[in-house]
Parts: structure tokens; sequence; C-alpha cells
């Protein structure tokens, strides 16, 4: 029994939630059920003020005929009674009278002909009665007829005859009327009609079931039409919505069909030259990009035949600087520093146009992430060493294996790391490594100057820089962070940045395990602790004021 009752409620709750579903998504559905609802309510309201009034109508017209009936017949028995001759016999007359006043009427009637009540000890007797039915006399009640024998003319009270077969299977509504004759010689004595309304009640139910009947249709066909309506209003509106859709996807040539010249067809028109303009443009803007992104390439192909000229010339300079003086020594230095840089930027330009033309391919293998870290930390001691920055690294003792393009990779770590210690002003950027059973993660930590929500939101921009009047300290080209943010989509993977004024940096990179695999988190935080202490450095045999201090990762295998 409790697992029925818990299957009821799981269909039940499910059978809401489908229904709120479709009440929340679809327009159509909402329109037509509002519809219905108020379509019925006015039915409803309206049906029971008209079936009230009907009813009370019928009741009031049939009960004025009634009474009116009830006072001809009550004159004509008191007619009958002194036209009798003195030695007439009563007992006769009253059986005589009654028949006639059963028949004498618009329709069947009972006709009860009683004493007045003569109250002994409180007790009612009844003295030569005379009934067309014994069964009904009940129906008297004790209110009526004390009102009748008050003798203030007619009196009447709705009742329920018991009729049927047996007697009292069914209940018909009636009305029993009353007055008084007075019988000479003998006195007064109390007439009572009753009167079914059994035929005005069967007029009003078959009334009432066409009203019903007739409600419900016209509320059905309320829906109907609404459903019909809306279902012109509402399909293309979903055309419209399913084409959007198609043109989001990038299938520029999708059009709406247009039907007639109304509305719909006007605003399907409007749509179409809405969605030319924009295939127009977007055509434009790919032509534009892509030569851009050509103008880019090809003269950074172009560039390298004079710089390797000048380059040669550079080096020829370099050479010989110590026999020159020493402005001309330094400007040596210079030339052969900025050749350097220029070099970065051509190289950084070609591989940006190679992600832009969608040309950068991913050559994948399956390889432990430490061990590609390992190898940007060694490239990157030399400039932590310059700066007096210590890098700290902390990896697992499991591998981490992944399917990586271990060029692409190193190539993130090291513009991390270069970046993470020029803006570190010293202090020490940690490294850290983490896996899960879907993803690799690596996180570079700096506590430098830090970065605002706003810059961190701009930092992989290409050319962007934090202060504009901060000078690239490491001869970088700009280009770092943005190229490092392809490789890591390339890989499937996430590139992102946290910082905060005062706290400095903290960069996390995020790359699925095996290809294909849809990151939905990350085995290591992004924003660190509020008070996450720093862990000491441990110098080990370079000595405890070494700035290159790291662990041992003599047992990874650098390649």
């Amino acid at each position: 029994m409790r697992r029925t009752w818990r299957r009821a409620r799981v269909r039940i709750r499910w059978l809401a939630r489908t229904v709120l579903r479709g009440w929340r998504t679809s327009l159509q559905v909402r329109v037509i059920t509002s519809t219905m609802v108020i379509g019925l309510a006015t039915v409803l309201a309206l049906g029971g003020y008209l079936t009230d009034r009907i009813r009370d109508g019928m009741f009031s017209q049939r009960l004025e005929e009634v009474l009116d009936e009830s006072a001809r017949s009550t004159l004509q028995a008191q007619d009958t009674f002194d036209a009798a001759p003195a030695d007439a016999q009563l007992q006769q007359l009253f059986v005589d009278l009654v028949k006639a006043l059963q028949v004498g009427g618009s329709g069947q009637r009972d006709v009860f002909i009683q004493r007045p009540v003569v109250r002994a000890g409180g007790a009612p007797v009844f003295v030569n009665s005379f009934v067309s039915d014994e069964r009904l006399v009940p129906l008297i009640s004790d209110e009526l007829r004390e009102s009748v024998g008050a003798g203030d003319g007619q009196r009447y009270q709705s009742v329920a005859i018991p009729a049927g077969n047996p007697i009292g299977a069914r209940l018909e509504p009636g009305v029993m009327v009353g007055s008084t004759v007075s019988v000479p010689g003998t006195g007064s004595y109390e007439l009572y009609f009753l009167y079914s309304f059994a035929p005005q009640q069967e007029t009003y139910d078959l009334l009432l079931r066409t009203l019903v009947t007739g409600a419900f249709t016209l509320v059905a066909l309320l829906g109907a039409m609404t459903w019909l309506v809306t279902r012109q209003t509402v399909l293309p509106v979903r055309n419209a919505a399913a084409v959007a859709e198609r043109l989001a996807d990038g299938h520029l040539t999708e059009r709406m069909h247009v039907r007639g010249e109304d509305e719909m067809a006007t605003l399907a028109r409007s749509f179409n030259e809405m969605a030319e303009s924009l295939q127009v443009q977007i055509h434009r803007l790919e032509e534009m990009s892509t030569l851009q992104r050509r103008f880019v390439s090809d003269v950074s192909h172009e560039l390298r035949t004079p710089l390797t000229t000048i380059r040669m010339a550079g080096e020829v300079l370099h050479g010989a600087k110590d026999s020159f003086e020493p402005a001309i020594r330094r400007s040596a230095e210079l030339l052969t520093q900025q050749l350097d840089r220029f070099e970065d930027l051509l190289a950084d330009l070609l591989e940006i146009s190679r992600f832009d033309a969608g040309a950068a391919m991913l050559d994948a293998e399956g390889r432990d992430v430490r061990v590609v870290v390992a190898a940007a930390v060694e490239q990157a001691m030399p400039i932590a060493a310059s700066r007096g920055t210590f890098v700290q690294v902390n990896m697992p003792a499991e591998p981490c294996t992944a399917d990586i393009d271990p060029r692409r990779v190193e190539r993130v770590l090291r513009n991390l790391l270069v970046n993470a210690i020029e803006h570190a002003d010293g202090s020490t950027v940690e490294v850290t490594v983490a896996a899960d059973a879907r993803a690799v993660a690596v996180t570079v930590r700096d506590r430098g100057v830090g970065l605002t929500a706003q810059e961190a939101e701009h930092v992989f921009d290409r050319f962007w820089r934090a202060d504009p009047a901060r000078a690239r300290t490491m001869g970088g080209t700009g280009l770092g962070l943005a190229i490092s943010l392809e490789d890591a989509r390339l890989h499937g993977g996430w590139l992102e940045a946290w910082g905060q004024p005062g706290r400095g940096a903290c960069f996390r990179l995020t790359l699925p395990r095996r290809a294909g695999i849809q990151l939905v988190g990350s085995p290591l935080p992004l924003v660190p602790a509020p008070d996450e202490p720093f862990a000491a450095v441990d110098a080990g045999e370079h000595g405890a004021n070494d700035p290159a201090a790291l662990p041992d990762l003599d047992h990874l295998e650098l390649r």
C-alpha cells in the first residue's frame, strides 16, 4: 500500500511538472487555458443567475395560478354549503364535494376537509375528516393549521409530496393551500388543496440540462476558436524562432515562408529582409577579416627577409662592439635586443594568424603533465634568478597523464610563469599541479600587485596592459596570454585568471585528460582562500638565498 501511494505521488508530481512546463513554454496553452477559464467562469455565473431567475419566475407564476384557483374553489365550496337544504346529509355532501373539488381544477389535486384543531390538554384532535388521500394528511403541518384557523384568508406552505411506487420512492415539490369554510348548522371547517409542482420541476430540469449542455458546448467552441486563432498567430512566431535558431547556428540562407498579404506575411517579409541584410554584412565582415588575416600573415612572411638581413648586420656589429666607442657599443646591444623582440613578435603574429584562420593543428599525445611543468619551470629559472623571485612547485606523486600537445602546453606555462615573475615584484611564485578522473589543472600564483576584477576580464586581450604607463621589462610582445588562451581552447580546456589588488594574481590552466571530454570542473580552485598561508620554499642544496631554489625534479623525465 505504501509503495502504491509513493508511485501515485511520483506520478502526480511528474504530471504537475509536465503541466507547469507546458504552461510556461507555450503561449498558445496559456491563451487557450486563460480563455477557457474566463469563459467557463462567465458561463457559470450567467447560468446561475439565469437559472435562479427562471426557477423563481416559474414558481411565482404557478403559485399565483394555484392561489387564484384555490380561492375560486373555496368560494365554490362555500356556495355549495350555503345552497344545501337543511335536511341534507352532511356526510355525503362532504364526500361528493371532495370528489368534485379534486377534479375541478386545472389539474389533479388532492382535497382535505377537516375540523378545526380542538386543544384539550395541548393535543390536537381530528374529527370528521374528509380527504382524497389519507396518506397525504401528515403534509398538513401544525403551523399551517394554526395559521388557517386564525381565519385571515388563504395560507400556503411548500411541501415535499411522496410519490412513486412504493409511495415515497421519490419526492415531488408541491404547495399546500388552506382556508376556512362555514357549514350551516355545524360550524367552520378547514379546506386544504394540495397542488403538485412536478410538471414545473420537470420543465425546469429540462431547461437546466439544456443550459448546461449549451454552456459546455459554448466553452468548447470558445476553446476551439481560441486555438484556431492562436495557432494562426503562434505558428508564424514558432517558425520565426526556428529560422532564427538556424541562422544563429550559421545557416545564413534560411528564410521564412511568406503566405498571403496580412500582418504575419509582412512580419515574414521583414524577417527575411533582416536575415538577408545580416547575411550580406556577415559575408562582408568575413571577407574583411580574411583580408586582414592574410595581410598580417603576408606582412609577417615578407618581413622575414629584410629582418634576416638586418639580423646578419646586427650580429656583425654586435660581434665588433668592443672596438666601438661606448655610445655606439650600447646602440649595437640595443639593436640586438630589439631584433630578438621583433623576431618574437613576428612569430607570435604568425601564430595568431593561424588561429584566426582556423589552421592551428593539435599534435596531441599521452604525456605526464608534471614533466611539461618541470620543463617550463626550468626554462623560467634564469629569469626568476635575475628578478630575485623564488619559484615553488607543488606536484602530486602520482603521474598526471593527459592527451596534450607538449609544445603548446609548455608555451602556455612558460607565458604564465614569465608573466607571474614580471609582476611578482620579488615575491614567491607558486606552481601547483593536481588531477582528478576527468581533468588536469595547473595554477600559477604570485603575490605581487594583483589585478582588479575588470582587469582580469581583459588580461587575455591582445596587446592589453593593466597599466599602460608601465613598460614591459621582460621584452614581451603583448600576445603571449592571447596565444595561451587559444592553445587552451584548442585542447578543449580552460585558461582563467583571478586577481585582487594587494593579494596578487592566479592563473589556472585546466585540460581534459582525454580528447573529447567535456569539462565540468577543475581539480584546483581558482580563487585562493582569504587567509591562505604561503609555504616556505625548500632551498635545498642551492642555499637559503638562491632565488632559483626548486623542489627535487630529477626523478621526472624532461623531454
